[in-house]
């Protein structure tokens, strides 16, 4: 016959009893000198203020000026950080055993899980006619042969590469004409597919040289217009500030290509040194949808690959539906790799 056994303390309770009577002590001293204490209604005057600031800057991310050091641009980019603030904010409030401070944290949590709370929890699904990766491999990868590699055994159909160096193109070429017999390399970006490529063109992005193309997959399931686009890199500078107007112009020529793209069914792969929340790529995100924020996996951040803080490696979609959008393991690249399942729901035959 099975037997419950239960472990006894010195005491004569069970262990599990005597940890939640010492948590209850420890809450008691926290809290308990809170009855008839009428000053947690005047204490933490500071921390409130603090806490409904944090909420009015998520909320007016987009009044935030960009005509001194394209502050608006640095604070969307790095928008879902704020979120720092509130357990801290929380901390000092019970510290402070300040009633309308805890109140006031209420705010920037609400405002900020209505904000990213969606993307918290994964959306991921199954199913998917077509598999695409974007990954900037960085002009200074120590092993291209090894990063090719790790981008061939993802499975995807359809890879972009950005920041290809001269001497590195040979290089991925030879490891990946196997998976993938198809593929056209402009300026410093590729494309790599195991399906037909046709129309391959350079798209103007207004820097000068090439960082962007265009070329037509044609899939089982119909011909999809890829689109893959490196544009200018950014600084955070204490003298300029966030740095972008170069990055800026691009995304303005690059939504223009897209708006008269002939196709329906648009993917666009690449580095856009920027998020989906900077207001600086209206002109690509208001026209497409992020796989990651329709079918991802948590945040997708995936720059800096040490500790990725922001997602600025973006697939995005325009008459396709994602089904999944994620991260892949690091290489050798500052960058990590990112990758979405598709359904093709148009046909443009």
């Amino acid at each position: 016959m099975a037997q419950a056994y239960m472990t006894e303390t010195g005491g004569g309770g069970t262990g599990e009893g005597r940890e939640g009577s010492r948590l209850r002590r420890l809450l008691g001293r926290w809290f308990g000198g809170w009855r008839g204490d009428r000053g947690i209604w005047r204490r933490g005057a500071v921390v409130a203020v603090l806490a409904l600031l944090v909420a009015l800057a998520m909320v007016l991310h987009a009044q935030v000026p960009n005509s001194v050091g394209n502050l608006g641009s640095l604070t969307e980019t790095f928008l879902p950080w704020l979120g720092i603030a509130i357990p801290l904010l929380l901390v000092l409030a019970i510290v402070r055993r300040s009633a309308i401070a805890l109140i006031a944290v209420l705010v920037p949590t609400i405002v900020w899980l209505n904000l990213f709370g969606g993307l918290v929890t994964s959306k991921t699904g199954g199913g998917g006619d077509l598999m695409v990766v974007t990954h900037n491999v960085n002009a200074d990868n120590p092993d291209p042969s090894g990063t090719a590699g790790d981008v061939a055994a993802s499975g995807a159909d359809v890879v972009a590469l950005e920041e290809l160096t001269e001497a590195a193109v040979p290089v991925y070429e030879k490891a990946l004409a196997t998976t993938y017999p198809h593929h056209e390399v402009v300026g410093t970006i590729g494309l790599w597919s195991k399906y037909p490529m046709s129309a391959t063109k350079p798209v103007d992005i207004k820097l000068g040289w090439q960082r962007a193309m265009r070329s037509t997959v044609t899939t089982p399931e119909g011909p999809v217009a890829v689109y893959v686009a490196h544009l200018p890199s950014v600084r955070v500078k204490l003298a300029a500030g966030f740095t972008a107007r170069q990055r800026d112009r691009s995304a303005n020529a690059l939504g223009e290509a897209i708006a008269d793209e002939p196709l329906q069914d648009v993917v666009l792969l690449g580095d856009l040194n920027g998020t989906m929340n900077d207001r600086a790529l209206n002109a690509v995100t208001a026209q497409m949808r992020s796989t990651q924020g329709a079918a991802g996996d948590g945040f997708g951040f995936s720059w800096p690959a040490s500790f990725p803080m922001a997602r600025i490696d973006q697939i995005m979609v325009r008459g396709l539906e994602p089904t999944a959008s994620w991260t892949l393991p690091a290489t050798g690249s500052d960058h990590l790799p990112v990758a979405a399942r598709v359904t093709i729901t148009t046909s443009d035959r």
